[in-house]
């Protein structure tokens, strides 16, 4: 086991991606900050959903939950459908427009990160996601498999590093050693 100082070291570390994060916020379009931005993500990874399920994901009150929806709601991003179980519920689901959205902002964020990370190897960047998948597989217990290249993209059969370039890729998938 690592000794107490590596892991007060780590925590620290962890403390920082803050800022990492808050960098990384600042590039998404003035229209859909990071709540919207969340809601979207949310819808795209566990489909449709009623307005509590979506709270409980943010771990926002559902006021805040409501704010969210409204604004993706008012841009055409999200739409409010009847609950086929419960007819006083509304199901709320991504709409194509939300799709195009979300795939706006995975091509801002890859096109940030190609820049900041210009002087990583493909194989330290890979390193780097195996890593945070399995940390944060170790928090939540969630399955480590990556969900694939970005909304909207297929993966390609060879990838080619186009980092270089600024054009955002999906990483290849690793196999294990």
């Amino acid at each position: 086991m690592a000794a107490e100082t590596l892991y007060a070291e780590l925590a620290r570390q962890l403390n920082s991606i803050g800022a990492l994060r808050r960098g990384l916020l600042r590039a998404l379009p003035a229209d859909c900050p990071s709540g919207p931005a969340a809601t979207l993500s949310l819808l795209h990874r566990h489909g449709e959903m009623r307005m509590s399920r979506l709270s409980e994901l943010l771990a926002v009150d559902m006021s805040v939950t409501s704010r969210h929806v409204a604004h993706t709601v008012d841009r055409g991003w999200v739409e409010r459908a009847p609950d086929p179980g419960d007819r006083r519920s509304r199901l709320l689901r991504l709409t194509p427009s939300g799709t195009a959205k979300l795939r706006e902002l995975h091509q801002r964020s890859a096109v940030l990160l190609s820049r900041q990370l210009a002087e990583w190897s493909d194989g330290e960047i890979g390193d780097l996601i195996g890593m945070l998948e399995r940390l944060r597989h170790s928090f939540t217990g969630e399955p480590r498999e990556r969900t694939g290249p970005p909304v909207g993209e297929k993966r390609p059969e060879h990838p080619e590093p186009s980092r270089r370039t600024g054009l955002p890729e999906a990483v290849p998938r690793r196999t294990p050693a």
